[in-house]
């Protein structure tokens, strides 16, 4: 398998993803990135996600010292929209769509990452992440919670932030996971990536990182190179519903990942991230014991941090299509740790 292409399925989409693993072999001549500016300062009074600057709207941020959260000031999604109605031809279909988006500042300086975050700093992160979810939550059915790194993945502000759109609908990669989730526990009787982690576990073939709550993988069917999977070891359905003690081993799985990422092409590692959990709002009082609460990594990199994977072509027309195997990669991510961890330490940020 590991010299010759074979397909591989992904339970959790119920699709098929190509491995190609022979065609790293072949020269690049294509598009090289250009290396991103290293230096980003502390504070950059025309930022507008920086503490006491304003925003586009007018707004003034308060001299936030730990997280910072506020409404988008160009949001998708707004609370009020209009309904098209139910009269509509089968090929031309519209629905309401309706929701909030807000900005979470994870920090108030703006050269500093999750990676090199203080393990106390990224709990706070992640209580955050929870408020939102029981905030937002209590009334729209998804919640998604993600974060764009990078210029190379569209981040316009170097600033470390996430997103979180909340909304009246379950969006398409919700509702495929939902029902491959729901499948997969009616028939086999356990929740799929509760199974899938013990099995990962159990053969440490494409573990990255893990500690006694959580685990870090290259999933089998990864389509992005570098691709990862962070899943709990027990049954957990949403962010709310982890423990102290799991939050602080999330806290420090994330670090040890994200420092991984950044060690594998000596840079501030592009992705973008986001959770996926039980839908909420009106979901809240069902039976969702098929979900597991997980989160995806999807880095953009695929042979050095100038050269990147595109999903073009076969990708766009036919089907996902990766030129290595997830174990191929899952040894080089799994060996990088120390250098730029040992940084952080000494320049006092964890």
């Amino acid at each position: 398998k590991v010299q010759h292409q074979h397909l591989r399925y992904n339970p959790l989409r119920d699709t098929w993803v190509l491995v190609s693993a022979h065609r790293m072999k072949r020269p690049w001549s294509g598009q090289v990135e250009k290396e991103e500016e290293l230096h980003v300062p502390r504070h950059d009074p025309n930022n507008p996600l920086c503490p006491g600057n304003t925003r586009a709207n007018g707004e003034v941020n308060p001299d936030y010292e730990s997280t910072f959260v506020f409404e988008n000031d160009f949001p998708a999604l707004q609370p009020d929209g209009p309904d098209p109605g139910s009269d509509q031809h089968p090929l031309f279909q519209s629905k309401a769509a309706r929701g909030l988006c807000k900005v979470m500042c994870f920090h108030p300086w703006s050269d500093v990452t999750l990676s090199v975050m203080a393990i106390p700093d990224i709990i706070k992160v992640i209580d955050k992440w929870a408020e939102l979810m029981v905030d937002l939550g209590s009334t729209y059915p998804w919640v998604q919670i993600f974060e764009n790194k990078g210029a190379m993945m569209g981040c316009s502000n170097p600033h470390p932030h996430c997103q979180v759109w909340a909304s009246s609908f379950l969006p398409n990669e919700a509702s495929l996971s939902d029902r491959c989730q729901r499948e997969y526990l009616k028939n086999h009787g356990e929740p799929l990536l509760l199974q899938y982690a013990k099995m990962e576990a159990e053969s440490q073939e494409r573990v990255v990182v893990q500690n006694s709550d959580w685990l870090a993988v290259v999933p089998y069917w990864a389509t992005w190179p570098f691709q990862t999977l962070l899943l709990p070891r027990r049954h957990v359905l949403r962010l709310t519903d982890l423990t102290s003690q799991e939050k602080e081993g999330l806290a420090s799985i994330m670090k040890q990942l994200l420092t991984k990422y950044d060690n594998l092409f000596h840079m501030s590692f592009p992705y973008s991230m986001g959770w996926h959990g039980a839908p909420t709002g009106p979901h809240l009082q069902e039976d969702q014991s098929h979900w597991q609460l997980h989160a995806h990594y999807y880095p953009p990199l695929l042979r050095s941090g100038t050269i990147r994977k595109f999903m073009v072509g076969y990708e766009m027309l036919a089907q996902e299509q990766r030129d290595l195997t997830p174990e191929q990669v899952t040894t080089p991510l799994h060996c990088t740790f120390f250098f730029l961890f040992q940084k952080s330490q000494k320049e006092g940020f964890g």
